[in-house]
């Protein structure tokens, strides 16, 4: 369970690091499922060219163009996955912030990312549940790291206590990203902080958090696996992508 103190730090703050939540040999089982499935190109993946991000090849055909950015499906991929995403010690950090009644979504995150060296994207100033239709944009990502997470490959950063903040269309982009070219979202983003992890640490964080990510600057690919949860009453809108698959119960 995790204390009052730390329930007060995530709905404050929008995210919450648990450190050494999970083992270094589990870690490791992990990122050479990952290996494995990624040198037999196992479906279903998201290329780093497809997401067209800053950074990205152009094309699947392009120099890099096949480079992994997410492993999907984790949940139906393989059975200690599944295991660890409906897990007891999970299921009671998140009935802690969620509630009695808790799902998994198989529709969003629900993968081991793989931001790896020479082709990995930056990723801009976002929420991610610009994307995701739900009765309310209130989910919790956990995303455990697989072994360290540093600023020189590729780091969350997030904007404490954005989850709350009101952001009206002009700061937006087309693709929903943070504009870092007016005044008040500059004021905004001198708040960033990175989020360094070590292997094994679990950070949670709100689906309305502003957070980003740089590249990958290693020579070694950087491994971790996120799911996302939502309360019992806080369903999938029919006929969205947010409903494409059916919720997990934990």
């Amino acid at each position: 369970m995790i204390s009052p103190e730390q329930i007060l730090h995530f709905k404050k703050n929008g995210y919450l690091i648990l450190p050494q939540f999970e083992s270094a040999a589990f870690c490791e089982s992990v990122i050479a499922l990952a290996q494995g499935e990624l040198r037999q190109h196992t479906a279903p993946i998201e290329y780093e060219a497809d997401t067209q991000y800053p950074g990205a090849p152009a094309s699947r055909d392009a120099e890099g163009g096949r480079t992994a950015r997410r492993l999907l499906g984790a949940y139906a991929r393989n059975a200690s996955l599944a295991d660890w995403a409906t897990s007891k010690k999970l299921r009671e950090i998140l009935h802690a912030l969620l509630g009695a009644d808790v799902y998994l979504s198989q529709c969003h995150h629900n993968c081991i990312m793989t931001k790896q060296p020479a082709y990995s994207s930056r990723t801009g100033w976002h929420r991610d549940s610009r994307y995701w239709n739900f009765a309310r944009p209130e989910l919790i990502s956990a995303w455990l790291a697989l072994g360290n997470e540093l600023e020189d490959n590729g780091c969350l950063w997030v904007i404490p206590g954005s989850q709350d903040m009101e952001v009206d269309s002009a700061q937006l982009d087309e693709l929903q990203f943070l504009r870092t070219d007016i005044e008040r979202n500059k004021i905004l983003l001198a708040q960033a902080t990175p989020v360094p992890l070590k292997k094994g640490d679990l950070l949670l964080f709100h689906s309305n958090l502003f957070h980003a990510a740089g590249r990958n600057t290693t020579d070694t690919t950087k491994f971790s696996m996120v799911f996302t949860y939502r309360d019992a009453t806080n369903l999938p809108m029919p006929g969205t992508r947010s409903s494409l698959h059916p919720d997990i119960k934990l």
